[in-house]
């Protein structure tokens, strides 16, 4: 798994943002915000995933000019599209359909619900130098972990100087706008 001081590699993927399909360039965020944060979910509608992810959205973490925030799921852009939609994510939703940017950050899951090739759960805090500050990961997708990777990559951001509101992550729900 990529840690802690480690340069993060550059990708280029199909994403969601605003509604519509685009290519989302990780460059573009690194070189315009402070840091950026990458959620990783093995799927879409993995209900611990779309936790911290409501819980990002929530908190304002995408309403910023110093952070920007990518989700990141192992489905198709279609599925992107409708989880996006149900849950108002206001941050792009990367569709890493065959694992290549998990693998690149050597968070490929071996498998999971009988799937392979898909991201494992995971957080990474990316600063403007391109240097991995926070990297966290379960091992099981459906952990209810307390503190969740985002709840603790709060602290990683502050040190940065992204002074964020650490999100409040409810595993019950609800998680609809």
């Amino acid at each position: 798994m990529i840690g802690a001081g480690d340069t993060a590699p550059d990708f280029i993927a199909p994403a969601v943002r605003d509604g519509e399909a685009t290519e989302l360039e990780l460059f573009r965020l690194v070189e315009a915000h402070d840091a950026v944060v990458c959620c990783l979910a093995p799927a879409a509608f993995v209900p611990a995933c779309t936790a911290e992810f409501a819980a990002v959205r929530d908190a304002g973490w995408h309403d910023r000019d110093d952070l920007a925030v990518v989700a990141l799921t192992g489905d198709s852009l279609y599925a992107g599209f409708a989880y996006a939609d149900r849950f108002a994510l206001p941050f792009p939703v990367v569709a890493d359909f065959h694992g290549g940017v998990a693998e690149s950050y050597d968070l490929l899951a071996d498998s999971w619900e009988g799937h392979s090739d898909i991201p494992r759960r995971a957080t990474v805090v990316i600063d403007g130098d391109w240097t991995v500050r926070f990297a966290e990961a379960t091992d099981d997708p459906l952990d209810r972990a307390d503190p969740a990777p985002v709840q603790r990559a709060t602290e990683t951001l502050r040190e940065i100087g992204v002074d964020v509101d650490r999100p409040r992550v409810a595993y019950d729900g609800p998680w609809e706008r």
